[in-house]
């Protein structure tokens, strides 16, 4: 009943980790919301599809050490085999743990290199959309608050 109850509270942390990850360039933080920003035309050169690394603030670690510890000290009946398997658990929780948070921030993302109307090239790395960017495609380079943005320019 215990391994049960520790796989279930392993799983409910990776969910709640794996809803934490979107960074869409649709989603506008409210900060940024009636900020005057800066606009550029530009000129799409090329786009790449990047993944952009996953976070590691240390929650992920955290829960699964504690979880670890609680499942592998609740393995045995015996006091110091519990404490050997507690911790033993707890670090190889904190090790899953990470991994975990990791790769549930981990997201999909677009390279999109850009030509200024001055001739200045920018790389910009945004995550992926619903809009879907082409070489040769007018653009819009979106500046607010020292985050940028690329959008199609309205035609």
């Amino acid at each position: 009943m215990k391994r049960w109850f520790g796989l279930g509270v392993v799983l409910a942390a990776s969910l709640v980790l794996g809803a934490c990850a979107t960074s869409s360039p649709d989603v506008i933080q409210r900060g940024d919301a009636q900020r005057m920003a800066q606009v550029e035309d530009a000129v799409v050169l090329s786009v790449r599809t990047v993944t952009v690394d996953g976070s590691q603030s240390g929650v992920g670690a955290t829960v699964g050490g504690v979880v670890g510890a609680i499942g592998g000290y609740g393995g045995s009946g015996v006091q110091r085999e519990a404490q050997v398997l507690g911790v033993l658990a707890g670090v190889a929780g904190a090790a899953v743990g990470n991994t975990l948070e990791r790769m549930t921030t981990r997201e999909e993302a677009v390279e999109v290199l850009v030509q200024l109307k001055n001739g200045e090239r920018r790389a910009i790395v945004q995550a992926k959309a619903a809009e879907v960017f082409a070489a040769g495609d007018p653009v819009i380079i979106v500046t607010t608050g020292g985050k940028v943005r690329v959008t199609k320019a309205p035609r």
